[in-house]
């Protein structure tokens, strides 16, 4: 089994794990209705996908 020669500092340890950031999606617009919709997704206003529609959305009652 491999034994470390050195110990290894905290910093050099840390600076390891310093550029593991999340991002924010990728937005870009729907065609239909324009809404910020994500790459390959289906748009959550409208329904459509690739300039067809896919799902059925429920429209929002009126109070």
């Amino acid at each position: 089994m491999a034994v470390p020669k050195t110990k290894t500092s905290k910093q050099r340890s840390n600076t390891r794990y310093a550029n593991w950031k999340t991002t924010a999606p990728t937005l870009g617009v729907c065609p239909q209705c324009h809404e910020p919709v994500q790459a390959h997704r289906v748009c959550k206003a409208c329904g459509s996908y690739d300039g067809e529609k896919r799902i059925q959305i429920k429209e929002k009652k009126a109070d």
